[in-house]
């Protein structure tokens, strides 16, 4: 198959699996259909990751069908990988994605409210926190975007009353999970770039924002770095 059906939701549901980095991963109901334009996280998550060298634990928030995660476990032959949802079935799709690709040993599968969902363990300790979180507002959801809903869930689009509310708390939250100089990085909606700036500005927990552009030059994801 070609990754045709990642720029079609219904028609990569209708095959049950889309392509992404490369992998050939199970899609279904209840889950983000993964997107061409989510490479750009993943490559320059992974390229920063690299870079650093160790054994990096990496969480993926908000995981949806587990793309990220999986896309880093297999670049990353010695990370630990946490991967959290709060949608049941994309919890279940992404362990079955990471057992297809034999990451079940190092990927671990958690369901719940952004980083309630994880183990308190790993509080001050994360390398990195990779998200793709939902960036589109409520209001375009109910009129303009209305089709996206047709074959995904609502909670895989709905940002709020301005479209920002997970990057808010994501932004927020993760800097208790990073360890010193740990990675936050986040894809945003076409536009947002300022916003992004605002929202990890005022945390007053980061350092080192980078924004990276497509290959059309649009901003798609930031990195920044746990003080």
């Amino acid at each position: 198959m070609t990754n045709d059906a990642a720029a079609d939701p219904a028609e990569a549901l209708r095959r049950g699996s889309v392509l992404f980095m490369g992998l050939e991963l199970a899609v279904g109901p209840g889950a983000l259909v993964p997107r061409p334009e989510t490479e750009l996280l993943a490559r320059t998550a992974i390229a920063m990751l690299q870079a650093r060298g160790g054994e990096p634990l990496v969480v993926d928030m908000g995981c949806g069908s587990g793309n990220l995660a999986c896309a880093l476990g297999m670049a990353l032959g010695a990370a630990q990988l946490y991967a959290a949802d709060i949608s049941t079935a994309a919890a279940r799709i992404t362990a079955i994605n990471a057992a297809t690709l034999g990451l079940t040993a190092r990927l671990h599968v958690f369901v719940g409210d952004l980083f309630g969902a994880l183990p308190q363990a790993l509080r001050g300790r994360t390398d990195a926190v990779v998200a793709n979180p939902p960036y589109i507002s409520t209001g375009k959801l109910d009129g303009e975007r209305a089709s996206l809903l047709e074959n995904e869930p609502r909670e895989a689009f709905d940002a709020g009353p301005y479209g920002l509310l997970l990057h808010q708390r994501i932004a927020a939250e993760a800097p208790d999970y990073l360890s010193p100089g740990g990675m936050l990085a986040c894809e945003f909606g076409v536009g947002q770039e300022r916003q992004m700036r605002l929202i990890v500005d005022r945390t007053r927990a980061y350092n080192d924002l980078t924004f990276y552009a497509n290959t059309e030059g649009v901003l798609r994801c930031f990195t920044a770095t746990r003080r």
